[in-house]
């Protein structure tokens, strides 16, 4: 599961240097599918990897507003914010925390989940929307940042 998360904030990192080269108008044209632009759907990955978090830590929940956020540098300024919770969190991590259960009447009509159910939903989440990143990237004619997570060096004996 942490090596998910490093997957995820390693290829995440790698989107944010590859829309260096995109305009502020490219960023936020608005496209069919995602969360409408390329810089709402990777502030939307940010603040659902957040939220869930911060959920299951039984701290309050908000919606960060897109609006306040609609620069690259702002997004990757809210990510490092955010990190540092989502990291101490990830890195604590341990086996007793995968069937704790989570009460919620507001999801779908059901009112339990495990939190390894909720973590790896949130996983997915990101990688889903990662791919609908890479369609845009087609879309526009550039390459789109790597899936592949062999060759990262993300396992905790890998020497990169």
């Amino acid at each position: 599961m942490q090596m998910f998360f490093r997957y995820n904030w390693s290829v995440r990192e790698e989107w944010y240097r590859w829309c260096e080269e995109l305009s502020e108008e490219e960023l936020l044209l608005n496209r069919s599918g995602g969360m409408g632009s390329i810089l709402h759907t990777l502030f939307h990955i940010v603040d659902v990897e957040w939220s869930w978090i911060r959920v299951l830590q039984g701290k309050s929940d908000f919606q960060e507003n897109f609006n306040a956020y609609k620069s690259l540098d702002k997004v990757r300024e809210l990510d490092a914010k955010f990190h540092i919770e989502v990291k101490n969190f990830v890195d604590s991590w341990d086996n007793e925390m995968e069937n704790r259960l989570f009460y919620d009447t507001l999801l779908d009509g059901r009112n339990t989940d495990t939190w390894g159910e909720i973590i790896r939903h949130t996983i997915a989440h990101e990688i889903h929307h990662i791919g609908q990143l890479s369609i845009w990237a087609r879309e526009i004619g550039k390459q789109p940042v790597s899936a592949n997570l062999i060759g990262r060096g993300l396992a905790t004996h890998s020497n990169k």
